[in-house]
């Protein structure tokens, strides 16, 4: 047995219905469990006659029945999550509710729940006793629900479906029920780019991509709840999970094909995440961005790239043959970074080197400076006139990144560039995220059609990393204004820079680790 094949997987329950033609229920999760590479076990709450046209009949299993699975399972394969989808009736639905803080007494587990709308009868599983169930049992335990916009329309007891207007109140309302995140999916809207909107403790907002034009879509919802749930059970938080979803569901519709006379089923596959065009872009609202498609960096192989707070540093480090280098001020007087950022842009033009002003973006369009580059907090508080005006005025844009949500975010704007950290931990700044390490850098590297910059930890051995795992940008600070000799400090990094250059690439993995905490425990 080789070691990959002897590595302990992460565990997901799917407590659903089975469906006789494979294309949803319990069968669609475990395929889209396989495609993430966790181990899924099943719970069958009901089953089905159906085919890819029709489904005839429903039945739920006793309530003793499932909680007889639901033990089994426990004794030998507890969950890092649970993910719901047909339960089949009101008991069914309790049993659930049960076992989910009898685990919790033991461990952290978290519920990924596919509110279907299913009974026993064929007929839709919405009379009113069985949705005040739900709202009443499972979503205070939920840690994430994936309704689309009439099973969310369903839960908040509206008559009419959601408009594309009204879905942010309505995942507000379902979080303010108990749960903990919500995505809406929008595979039932019918425009031409699927709109999913997430409300997330880490953050809200609309993630888009193009719309798969298939007949095909037999199980989508399974697939879309059952890969968050996997990507939980990997230690992703919410708002990466979710990205991950649709990423996998996105894919599984790419490769959907006709089983029989109706629609057929989606396919998971494994590697979706390699594919660059399948990374939605998080935007603050469903239009996107109004900017987009920033200017490219002369240079893409920035090579090293100090990080310096004055422009005497701007001009050391530009003397030494540094040709990309961030001004970075925490904080000053105006007038004191007015000059600052001039005495910068002026010695920067000198030797046509990229300069890139950090926050002040209006100082550098005054004092027209290369670039700007803005973290996180900053790109929050621009609006889309500001970003315009840096578009328009032919500035570079590079953006800071943490997770997957973030450079869905990031790379809804169409930067200059893309920087990924903290890659080492550092002593700069005390920070949420643990390290992404070369794995998850050559992972953004070959995924993004940006180029990547690297952040945090650099020395010459990493550096030489990070050039391997393909990063067009080495981000230094400490190395080189707190090193004794500051421009032998420079002489060696770039020289590890070119060696790494040289050097074998290092290979990405297929998914990256999570690097913010989520529900469930890193293992």
């Amino acid at each position: 047995m080789s070691r990959q094949d002897d590595k302990r997987r992460s565990l997901v329950w799917s407590v659903a219905g089975s469906d006789s033609g494979a294309g949803a229920g319990i069968q669609a999760d475990l395929k889209a469990f396989e495609a993430l590479d966790v181990h899924g076990c099943t719970a069958i709450a009901a089953l089905t006659a159906q085919n890819s046209v029709a489904v005839e009949r429903i039945d739920a299993v006793s309530p003793e029945m499932l909680d007889a699975q639901l033990a089994a399972l426990a004794a030998d394969l507890p969950p890092q999550v649970v993910k719901t989808g047909l339960l089949g009736s009101v008991e069914n639905l309790h049993c659930v509710a049960r076992w989910i803080d009898r685990l919790r007494q033991h461990r952290p587990v978290a519920l990924v729940v596919d509110p279907v709308r299913r009974a026993s009868s064929g007929a839709s599983f919405a009379a009113e006793t069985l949705r005040q169930a739900f709202v009443a049992e499972l979503l205070p335990r939920a840690t994430l629900i994936t309704p689309n916009r009439d099973e969310a329309a369903w839960l908040l007891g509206l008559t009419t479906p959601l408009q594309t207007d009204e879905v942010p109140q309505a995942a507000a309302r379902l979080r303010a029920s108990g749960t903990g995140a919500v995505a809406i999916t929008g595979g039932d809207a019918g425009s031409p780019v699927s709109l999913d909107f997430a409300d997330t403790p880490q953050a809200q907002g609309w993630l888009s991509l193009s719309r798969v034009p298939t007949p095909h879509t037999h199980g989508t919802g399974c697939v879309y709840a059952s890969s968050a749930a996997a990507a939980l059970a990997l230690g992703f938080c919410e708002a990466d999970a979710v990205v991950l979803a649709k990423m996998a569901t996105t894919v599984a519709l790419q490769h959907g094909y006709p089983a029989g006379r109706g629609a057929g089923p989606v396919r998971p596959r494994s590697g979706f995440g390699w594919q660059s065009e399948m990374l939605p872009a998080w935007q603050a609202s469903p239009g996107g961005p109004d900017v987009s498609g920033f200017a490219p960096l002369v240079d893409a192989r920035m090579g090293l790239y100090p990080v310096v707070d004055s422009a005497d540093w701007v001009e050391r480090v530009l003397s030494a043959g540094v040709r990309t280098v961030q001004l970075r001020i925490k904080q000053a007087p105006h007038e004191l970074l007015s000059r600052e950022v001039r005495r910068s842009v002026q010695a920067a033009r000198a030797v046509q080197a990229q300069l890139f002003i950090n926050d002040y973006w209006q100082l550098a369009l005054e004092h027209g400076a290369y670039g700007v580059h803005l973290g996180q907090e900053d790109l929050q508080t621009l609006d889309s006139a500001a970003l315009g005006a840096i578009r328009d005025a032919g500035l570079r844009l590079g953006l800071s990144t943490h997770s997957y949500w973030e450079v869905c975010r990031a790379h809804a704007h169409a930067p200059s560039y893309i920087a990924c950290g903290p890659i080492h931990a550092t002593t700069t700044k005390e920070m949420p995220w643990r390290p992404q390490g070369a794995g998850n850098l050559a992972y953004w590297c070959r995924v993004l059609r940006e180029p990547v910059v690297a952040i945090a930890g650099m020395d010459e051995a990493r550096s030489l990393e990070a050039t391997r795992c393909g990063a067009g940008g080495i981000a230094v600070l400490r190395g080189i204004v707190q090193a004794a000799e500051p421009e032998q400090a420079i002489g060696r990094l770039q020289a590890a820079i070119e060696a790494g250059r040289k050097a074998p690439a290092f290979a990405p993995p297929e998914l990256p680790r999570s690097t913010l905490p989520g529900p469930v425990p890193w293992m």
